[in-house]
C-alpha cells in the first residue's frame, strides 16, 4: 500500500502530527508546496484552522492534485474550532477524491491556549491512528 503525507502548518502544530504519522507509516512528511508526483492509495492530509477556515495553500494543493488518490485521510489541529474535516472534504469531493470517515484531530497551542499541544500523548495517538489506517 502506497501512502503519502502532506501538511500545511504555520505554527508547527500540524507539522508535529505530520512527522509522527509519516514515521509511523514509513514515508516522508512533505509540505503542501510539494505536489504528489505519483498515484497513492492513501493520502494523509494535514491542516489547521486559521480564522475559521483552511489556508489557501491547502486549497491550492488539493485543486492541483492530478494523480490517482485511493482515499484521503484528514488530520488537523486547532485552538478553538474543531477539525478541518468538513472543509477539506468539500475540496476533495470537488476533485472526486474520496475522504475516509476516520480522521485525527487534536488541540494545538495558540498563545496561552492549549500550551504544549500537541504533546507526546497526542503524537503517539496520531502514530497509532496512522498505523490502523494503513493496516
Amino acid at each position: 500500500m502506497k501512502a503519502a503525507v502532506r501538511y500545511h502548518s504555520r505554527g508547527g502544530n500540524t507539522k508535529k502530527l505530520a512527522l509522527a504519522i509519516a514515521e509511523a507509516v514509513g514515508v516522508e512528511a512533505l509540505g503542501m508546496d510539494k505536489p504528489l508526483t505519483e498515484d497513492v492509495d492513501i493520502l494523509f492530509i494535514g491542516s489547521a484552522v486559521y480564522a475559521h477556515g483552511v489556508d489557501e495553500a491547502v486549497k491550492t494543493f488539493i485543486r492541483g492534485i492530478d494523480v490517482k488518490v485511493g482515499k484521503a485521510v484528514n488530520f488537523s489541529t486547532a485552538a478553538i474550532v474543531k477539525s478541518t474535516y468538513k472543509q477539506v472534504g468539500k475540496l476533495l469531493s470537488e476533485k472526486g477524491i474520496p475522504q475516509a470517515a476516520e480522521e485525527f484531530y487534536c488541540r494545538g497551542s495558540f498563545g496561552m491556549m492549549h500550551k504544549g499541544r500537541p504533546n507526546e500523548a497526542d503524537l503517539k495517538a496520531a502514530a497509532e491512528f496512522a498505523k490502523k489506517i494503513v493496516g
